[in-house]
C-alpha cells in the first residue's frame, strides 16, 4: 500500500499542481540560510509538479528538479521552464559529486529509503551545504480543521512504511551531517469548499482506495465544508504551518 501511495500522483499531475499548497517563503529562506557560503545551485528533490520550485527560482538560485515520475516533471517544466528537470530517485541521484549547494525536499522525504537516500544526498551536496525538509501541517487547534482531518480519512490513511515509527527528523550519519535544527513558520492555503475538496482528492490516501470509497470520502468532505460557516461562503484560508528542518553537510 505504501508503494502504491508513493506512485499514485502522476496520472493527476495537472490537478495536483493546481491544488496543492506552496510553502512559506520564510521557511525556504531559513533553510537556505543554514548553508555556509553562497547558495547558487539547489537540488529540489522529490520535486513533483514544482510547489517548491517556483519559490526557489524567485530566490535567484539555479534549480535542478528531480523526481521519479516523468508525468509530474512534465507539468513542472511547463510551469517553471527556468528549472532543469531530471527523472531520478533519491536513492540513486543523477547528479555529480558535490555539485549543489543545497538539497531541499518538500513533502517527499517520507517516501525515501532513508538508509540509501542520505548517503546519496551527502554525495551530491558540497561541504558546507545544507539539507532541508519542508512539510505543511494543518493547524488542528482550529476546530473545523481538526474535524475535517478526521472526516477525510480513508482505509489507506493509517498505512505507514515499516520504519515510520522512528523519530523525525531522521537520524543522519555521524561526521557527515550536523544536528538537525527545526522551526515552524505560519502559512495558509486559500481555498473554496470545491477547491479544498479537490485538494483532498489529490492526497495519496484518497487516490489509492476504490472509486466507491473515494467518492464517498469526497462527498462527506464537501457536505461538511458546505455546512460550516467558516467554509461554506466563497474563499477562506486553511491555516497551515510550514515546518522546516535543516542539517549542515559537515566540512570534516
Amino acid at each position: 500500500m505504501w508503494h502504491r501511495r508513493a506512485s499514485s500522483f502522476g496520472s493527476s499531475a495537472a490537478e495536483y499542481a493546481d491544488h496543492r499548497p506552496d510553502y512559506a517563503v520564510a521557511a525556504v529562506g531559513w533553510v537556505l540560510a543554514g548553508a555556509q557560503g553562497v547558495v547558487g545551485t539547489v537540488l529540489d528533490l522529490g520535486a513533483g509538479t514544482g510547489a517548491l520550485t517556483g519559490t526557489l527560482l524567485t530566490c535567484g538560485v539555479e534549480v535542478t528538479a528531480v523526481d521519479p515520475d516523468p508525468l509530474m516533471l512534465v507539468e513542472l517544466q511547463a510551469r517553471h521552464p527556468a528549472a532543469s528537470v531530471v527523472v531520478g530517485a533519491a536513492e540513486a541521484l543523477p547528479l555529480g559529486d558535490a555539485s549543489v549547494d543545497a538539497v531541499l525536499v518538500a513533502t517527499a522525504f517520507h517516501w525515501f529509503d532513508r538508509d540509501r537516500a542520505l548517503p546519496e544526498i551527502a554525495r551530491v551536496l558540497r561541504l558546507g551545504g545544507v539539507l532541508g525538509t519542508l512539510y505543511n501541517h494543518t493547524d488542528e487547534s482550529v476546530a473545523w480543521v481538526a474535524e475535517l482531518g478526521e472526516l477525510s480519512r480513508t482505509s489507506a490513511s493509517s498505512e505507514r512504511r515499516p520504519d515510520d515509527e522512528r523519530q523525525w527528523p531522521p537520524p543522519v550519519a555521524d561526521g557527515v551531517f550536523g544536528d538537525w535544527e527545526e522551526q515552524g513558520f505560519p502559512h495558509s492555503h486559500r481555498r473554496t469548499a470545491e477547491s479544498l475538496t479537490t485538494t483532498i482528492g489529490t492526497h495519496s490516501h484518497t487516490r489509492v482506495v476504490s472509486e466507491k470509497e473515494r467518492a464517498a470520502t469526497l462527498h462527506r468532505v464537501r457536505r461538511f465544508l458546505d455546512s460550516r460557516p467558516e467554509t461554506s461562503r466563497g474563499e477562506f484560508e486553511v491555516p497551515l504551518s510550514t515546518v522546516a528542518s535543516r542539517a549542515l553537510r559537515l566540512n570534516a
